[in-house]
């Protein structure tokens, strides 16, 4: 697959996840725009209602008192020898018609009372007229009294709606009453949650406050006595503190699906990776085994050339050219061998751990012997190799084999990417720190720039050097010993300043009794 076609495919992915988090952010706006503009139209019913209640309270507090006044004046009084007592009581219902023309029953209790004369002077004649004329009597009286109660009707709505709104707002509402309207309203609304509210009179003072609150846009008012004159209305201002959990509790399923989009999120990020990696390894390892097969041609071309000069007998009857021929298939015998042994490197990071032949080994011992070894080829080309073994605890558990491959690897390209110009020099170290086994290896070559100081162990990379090719290789070398390393438990790392000032690899490894 073509970058360009992985690179489309990973827009249009992101595309359509970003349309798709931008649609449940959208979405969840408006679940909570519309959740809480219905909170509040809830909230502004509920307080229009509350602000009803009262205005029939006030106009029940203003007959019950005219009513009152005007009944303890007319319980007994005399006139002209008359006496009026009360003989009756009737109740009448009244019919009030509030702001938004919703009728309310108010019950009223009147007295009826008739003129009684005294019996002394009453004729005796007089007893069958007296009958009727106190039957007409009551007619008028009860006549009277519905004129005067219309009168006292039409009196105390008057006053209501002339001087009400002139006595203050802490003398009109009982406080305690409208936390009770608030609270029992707010419930039969489905509104269960703890409020606070206060009232502020015409001139814009607090007359009573619940408790404290925030200044917030948050609050919702409403007027109370909407029918007082609009200079002197009061307001009722309330608070609902646990309002945005409230209506954050309708959108809970947001938890999950944002949950989801992270797993998507990541999991699309991973398999972008995953793919460009696929395909960087895909084309290292094109470039691998086309490298391979050119250096493996090289070998087999020159054996079967000189298999071919031995079959001619002039040339067994020279020992000379012989011994040479013999020599140069030997030597590419050697060769091919490395070559074959770096193709099995490769296949060993095809499976997940090495096989590993564990025993204990004295690190000290192996690195010394190792670099003993490997003074000969170092002097060739006039260099010098030191040891210094300053480890004293030196046992580890590892695999003698592969950590003898490791320490040659890295001893091996010191001496490739070594200085012409300079002679090598080496130097090989152990120590202990931290309860580990420290082992280095420091050249004076060329160096690592520190922008490739990680790189260099990841399969098949090698430090770009231009057009220069002069020192052969697959990138698997440094691969292959880091995964040594690691299969061991411990870990390497590179130390280089940058050009020309050598490199230093560091092992560390987990001595025995740990």
């Amino acid at each position: 697959m073509r970058k360009s076609t992985i690179w489309l495919l990973a827009i249009v992915m992101a595309f359509a996840f970003a349309g798709l988090l931008f649609l449940q952010v959208k979405y969840v706006s408006i679940i909570l725009k519309k959740s809480s503009e219905q909170f509040n139209e809830t909230v502004k019913r509920c307080m229009h209602q509350v602000s009803k209640n009262l205005e029939l309270d006030e106009t029940r507090k203003y007959l019950e008192e005219d009513l009152s006044r005007a009944e303890a004046a007319n319980y007994y009084y005399q006139n002209n020898g008359l006496t009026h007592e009360i003989i009756s009581q009737e109740k009448h219902k009244l019919h009030v018609i509030d702001s938004n023309g919703t009728i309310q029953q108010i019950e009223l209790q009147t007295d009826i009372s008739k003129r009684i004369e005294p019996m002394s002077s009453l004729n005796q004649g007089q007893t069958t007229n007296s009958i009727m004329s106190t039957s007409r009597d009551l007619q008028q009286t009860l006549k009277r009294r519905y004129q005067y109660q219309n009168g006292l009707i039409d009196e105390v709505i008057l006053s209501i709606l002339q001087t009400a709104y002139l006595r203050p707002i802490d003398e009109r509402i009982d406080f305690k009453k409208l936390n009770n309207y608030l609270k029992a309203e707010f419930i039969n609304n489905g509104l269960n949650l703890p409020f606070l509210f206060s009232v502020i009179n015409k001139d814009g003072k607090v007359v009573y406050q619940s408790g404290n609150i925030p200044p917030v846009s948050d609050v919702i008012t409403q007027v109370l006595f909407p029918n007082d004159p609009p200079s002197k209305q009061n307001y009722l201002r309330v608070y609902f503190p646990t309002k945005s959990d409230y209506i954050s509790s309708s959108v809970t399923f947001i938890v999950p699906s944002i949950i989801f989009s992270l797993i998507l999120l990541v999991t699309f990020i991973f398999t972008i990776y995953i793919v460009f990696r696929q395909k960087k390894l895909s084309e290292m390892k094109n470039d691998f085994i086309n490298n391979m097969t050119h250096e493996l041609k090289t070998p087999v071309s020159t054996i079967s050339l000189a298999a071919q000069m031995l079959k001619d007998s002039d040339i067994t009857k020279s020992p000379e050219v012989f011994k040479h021929i013999s020599g140069v298939i030997n030597d590419e015998t050697k060769r091919l061998g490395f070559l074959v042994e770096k193709v099995l490197q490769m296949s060993l990071f095809e499976r997940q751990k090495a096989a590993l032949k564990l025993k204990e080994l004295d690190a000290n011992d192996l690195l010394a012997g190792i670099a003993n070894t490997f003074a000969i080829k170092v002097e060739k080309y006039g260099g010098s190799i030191d040891i210094e073994l300053n480890a004293e605890d030196s046992t580890i558990y590892a695999d003698e084999m592969h950590i003898t491959n490791v320490l040659f690897n890295l001893l091996d390209n010191a001496v490739k990417y070594r200085r012409p110009e300079v002679p090598l020099e080496l130097m090989c170290r152990t120590w202990n720190e931290s309860g580990k086994l420290f082992i280095s290896i420091e050249d004076n070559g060329i160096g690592i720039k520190k922008e490739y100081l990680k790189k260099v162990f990841d399969r098949f990379f090698r430090v770009p050097t231009g057009n220069v090719h002069d020192v052969k290789g697959f990138g698997l070398g440094l691969a292959y010993v880091r995964k040594i390393v690691e299969d061991h438990k411990g870990s390497i790392r590179a130390e280089s300043g940058s050009d020309n000032v050598g490199t230093k690899f560091i092992i560390t490894l987990p001595l025995i009794k740990s």
